[in-house]
């Protein structure tokens, strides 16, 4: 059981350093922009702070106007109003993500009392425990 355990925890982890490499690609800031949009239209508040790591700041400052105009079309589209929201950056650094996130953003809201992790590391980890059964059924299947 320990050494099932250790296999499946190593999965996530390679799956884990997979993942940091999508922040090196060239799509990545297109990724940061739909993160946004979609970490906005869940939280759906007016008031928005965006937290990144230290190295995708500049990246996320850039798409964040076009984040912003996209979550207000979508917003206008699918109900009609029309919203003014302020979304910020994060400007204390000591607050930036850790790398071990992985990329993505986390947004909060209300003095962080609704926080949305739109983290890669959070969406894997996400992802891992819907897809648990079928990855142990695959890696021991004669345990069944």
């Amino acid at each position: 059981m320990k050494i099932r355990d250790e296999l499946l925890n190593s999965l996530l982890g390679e799956a884990s350093s997979k993942a940091a490499v999508v922040t090196k690609g060239q799509n990545y800031p297109q990724l940061l922009q739909k993160l946004i949009v979609q970490g906005l239209i869940k939280i759906e508040e007016d008031t928005v702070a965006v937290y990144c790591r230290g190295e995708d700041v500049d990246t996320v400052k850039g798409v964040m106007g076009a984040a912003v105009d996209e979550y207000v079309e979508i917003m206008k589209r699918e109900s009609g109003v029309t919203l003014k929201c302020n979304v910020v950056m994060n400007d204390d650094r000591a607050f930036d993500l850790p790398d071990s996130s992985c990329g993505g953003v986390l947004l909060t809201a209300l003095n962080g009392k609704i926080v949305c992790d739109n983290t890669m590391k959070s969406r894997l980890t996400l992802v891992y425990e819907e897809l648990l059964p079928s990855i142990r059924a695959i890696l021991f299947p004669d345990e069944q």
